[in-house]
């Protein structure tokens, strides 16, 4: 059996499975692969990153990896980011003119310039058919609207989440899951909306990462409000530290002690 490559297509796009034939090629190499009638250009990226590769294996035909990318193909690349600019501004403009409900985002070109994607967001469905009419004749290139949620436009932005570090969406996460707010319940969090909320409006995706973690260190620690029998007397927990393994408790007795609890 061939062995099979995972690309992730522009710098947007989705995660399609190649084969790369008698290439060499690793992870983070950026390579010229046949996509949507035409050529486009990824970067080579590790199977568990894009899960939902795996899936399309299943549902499509199963193309090939042209080449490493070349000086040259970098160069056109690196132009092709300039033009989509450029088009970025023109469909700005025609939105605006045909007064579209929408947020544009990004646009981006595929490799060969025949297809231009632009990503949006909007709050319901929007019929942007004569958008795209208007757009195809501008560029004369196929053009594809792509809806997006509000997670994927802070990832397409980048940015900084309240820990001071590069969001994590932007980083390393490929696919985001769901986040609840039993899962900052978990972590002890404060519940105030802005306190766990990313950049995007939405619960942060550390929580969803995070939650298997702590639900480990929690295991046989007491919850808060839980009472509780220890070496001084019975008492109520008030908080609970999961990394030092401890509880503080108000004994009925009055006074409050922390008490340690073995792995």
């Amino acid at each position: 059996m061939k062995p099979k490559i995972w690309v992730r297509l522009r710098d947007s796009g989705q995660a399609h499975v190649y084969e790369p034939g008698n290439l060499e090629v690793k992870e983070g190499d950026c390579v010229i692969v046949e996509h949507d009638r035409g050529l486009d250009y990824g970067v080579i990226v590790k199977p568990n990153e894009c899960p939902a590769a795996l899936e399309a294996e299943a549902k499509e035909e199963i193309k090939k990896i042209v080449r490493k990318a070349t000086e040259s193909d970098l160069k056109q690349i690196e132009e092709n980011r300039s033009k989509a600019r450029e088009a970025f501004s023109t469909c700005g403009k025609k939105i605006s003119e045909h007064k579209l409900e929408m947020k544009l985002v990004k646009a981006e070109y595929s490799f060969d310039r025949s297809k231009i994607v632009f990503y949006f967001t909007a709050e319901g469905r929007v019929d942007f058919r004569n958008l795209v009419k208007d757009l195809a004749k501008i560029f004369k290139a196929r053009i594809e609207l792509r809806q997006i949620g509000v997670r994927d436009e802070a990832r397409l932005f980048g940015g900084f989440g309240p820990c001071g570090r590069e969001l994590c969406c932007a980083k390393f996460l490929r696919d985001f899951e769901p986040v609840t707010i039993k899962m900052a319940k978990e972590e002890g969090l404060s519940l105030n909306p802005p306190k766990i909320s990313g950049l995007c409006g939405r619960l942060m995706c550390c929580l969803s990462f995070e939650y298997e973690t702590y639900k480990l260190l929690a295991k046989g620690l007491p919850h808060e409000g839980e009472h509780v029998n220890t070496p001084q007397g019975k008492g109520k927990v008030l908080s609970v530290n999961v990394f030092k393994r401890s509880a503080h408790v108000q004994l009925d007795e009055g006074g409050v002690i922390e008490v340690p609890y073995k792995q």
